[in-house]
């Protein structure tokens, strides 16, 4: 074969190679789509517009945070305030603070859960670092917000909220069961 030959057959492949990528990035969204109609994606975000006409000032709730991480996870993690007190249907805002431990960069991913168990259909969460994953480096530091909004339609007789999360450690996870990162 020439060298044009070559260099023909070999553009000719680079241009296959990023068509072919192009589409795969084309694809996702449709297939994130799916995902989240399926339900695999649980988190919902929220425009924060439609709550702030909908305050309820007649009556108060508090809301208690939590923080764990799975007993393998080697990460610190706890809320900058242990509970607050809102009115329904206020945008809040509240902070919570994570630090890597180790002398490596690990990946995580924070799974949110509510008691009464029902108040999370009323839990609306507009910002969160629950919505993606947590790649921290060796030693970092970081504060992380989770901005809600808790309905107003929330049964009379709830008067406190529970939302806590546990920080999960994904690669690690994923190996032990025999797949790659």
């Amino acid at each position: 074969m020439s060298l044009e030959s070559t260099n023909k057959a070999v553009l000719k492949k680079l241009m296959v190679v990023t068509l072919s990528m192009f589409g795969f990035a084309y694809a996702l969204v449709p297939m994130y789509n799916i995902a989240c109609n399926q339900g695999w994606f649980i988190q919902e975000r929220i425009d924060a517009s439609e709550f702030n006409t909908q305050v309820d000032t007649t009556r108060w709730i508090t809301v208690e945070f939590l923080a764990n991480v799975n007993e393998k996870m080697p990460w610190k993690f706890e809320p900058q305030q242990k509970s607050i007190r809102i009115h329904p249907g206020a945008l809040t805002h509240i902070v919570y603070d994570v630090a890597n431990t180790t002398d490596r960069q690990i990946v995580g991913q924070a799974v949110p859960s509510y008691g009464p168990a029902l108040a999370g259909k009323y839990f609306k969460k507009i910002q969160c670092f629950c919505f993606s994953q947590q790649t921290m480096k060796p030693g970092e530091f970081r504060a992380m917000p989770v901005v809600f909004v808790v309905e107003p339609t929330l049964p009379k007789d709830v008067n406190t909220i529970t939302l806590s999360y546990t920080f999960f450690e994904l690669e690690k996870e994923a190996k032990s069961a025999g797949k790659d990162v």
